[in-house]
């Protein structure tokens, strides 16, 4: 073997070298696990998920938000698994593969909904307690499983903060900034909302992607493989009636009824809970004052304003998230 031959060689094996180790980290970003989807049945849903990690580990749920679907964990999964722990990641109802049972039954969304929808998740899987994690509608249902049924929720890191809302009553207006960052709300409250979602859900939903997280560079790929998620038939009247229902233009369905006025008096989260905020998040503009977001939670372990990201925190910043979940399950219980 001559010089350059020598040359030429080491320098492909340094190549297959390099991309072996690009393509191992990727897979790793990606979950060095490949998830395995499983579907469940509750009372009013049949739930898809999937499944990482060992079997026999402590229970993590993670929830996504709007409008996302279980590949926002997909950064956050594989330090948890690597821990020991055993991580579902369910779509919530509207989304992915998750579908009403009862074809006749209204297709809501408000936030009792999908605490709910929670806890019947555990349920099916006679699961005693539980950590979750979730952000935006997920972060809602995570607020609202914490604070209402602490004896099932060991810990939960909250993306954006304990967002339980109060439905009952009229809310005041925000400033005039926040109210221009809500214009998707606002738009989803008229009948042209719903038609231009209908007509251009994939459209709206990666403007939003944009929008919300400014410093994000996604791919086309990335987007288009949660995009699918957005085509279930349930999914447009399930947005209509979330964005609805929580200024009072919908109503929510009776069972619920009960569970929204005791949600109305903001019930503390007193579970070990991390909160945190994306620096640059397009929706929620400004994180509250510290000290008056302490006095809706009991056990306040931090709280984190993370530099660089925007809403979509677990896509963003995955190692943030999953040093939050760890650091909570550390504590002794």
């Amino acid at each position: 073997m001559n010089r350059r031959t020598f040359v030429k060689q080491g320098g492909l094996a340094t190549t297959a070298l390099v991309g072996t180790c690009l393509g191992i980290g990727h897979a790793w970003a990606q979950g060095e696990v490949t998830p395995v989807p499983r579907q469940i049945e509750t009372p009013p849903l049949t739930i898809a998920y999937e499944e990482n990690g060992n079997s026999a580990g402590f229970p993590i749920v993670l929830l996504h938000g709007f409008p996302d679907d279980v590949r926002a964990w997909d950064g956050v999964t594989p330090p948890l698994v690597k821990a020991g722990y055993r991580v579902l990641v369910p779509y919530l109802r509207g989304y992915g593969r998750t579908r009403f049972r009862d074809a006749a039954a209204p297709r809501m969304a408000e936030q009792a909904a999908i605490g709910q929808d929670l806890i019947d998740f555990a349920d099916a899987l006679h699961l005693e307690r539980f950590a979750v994690a979730g952000y935006d509608w997920g972060g809602r249902a995570a607020s609202v499983a914490a604070a209402l049924h602490p004896d099932r929720v060991r810990a939960a890191v909250l993306i954006g903060g304990n967002t339980i809302q109060n439905t009952i009553a009229p809310s005041a207006p925000a400033e005039p900034e926040t109210e221009r960052a809500l214009w998707y709300q606002w738009y989803f409250n008229t009948e042209r909302g719903r038609a231009g979602l209908a007509a251009n859900r994939r459209g709206i939903c990666r403007l939003l992607w944009e929008t919300w997280s400014p410093g994000w560079r996604f791919s086309d790929e990335t987007f288009n493989r949660t995009a699918n998620s957005f085509d279930n038939p349930d999914f447009v009247d399930v947005v209509i009636h979330s964005y609805r229902h929580r200024i009072g233009n919908a109503p929510g369905e009776p069972r619920f009824l009960a569970m929204e006025q005791q949600l109305a008096l903001h019930p503390k989260v007193e579970v070990p809970s991390i909160v945190l905020y994306g620096e640059n998040d397009g929706v929620r503009l400004k994180p509250p004052d510290s000290a008056v977001e302490r006095t809706s939670f009991t056990s306040l372990v931090a709280r984190e304003v993370v530099p660089g990201a925007g809403h979509f925190l677990p896509r963003e910043k995955p190692d943030a998230v999953s040093a939050a979940v760890l650091r909570l399950l550390a504590i002794p219980q």
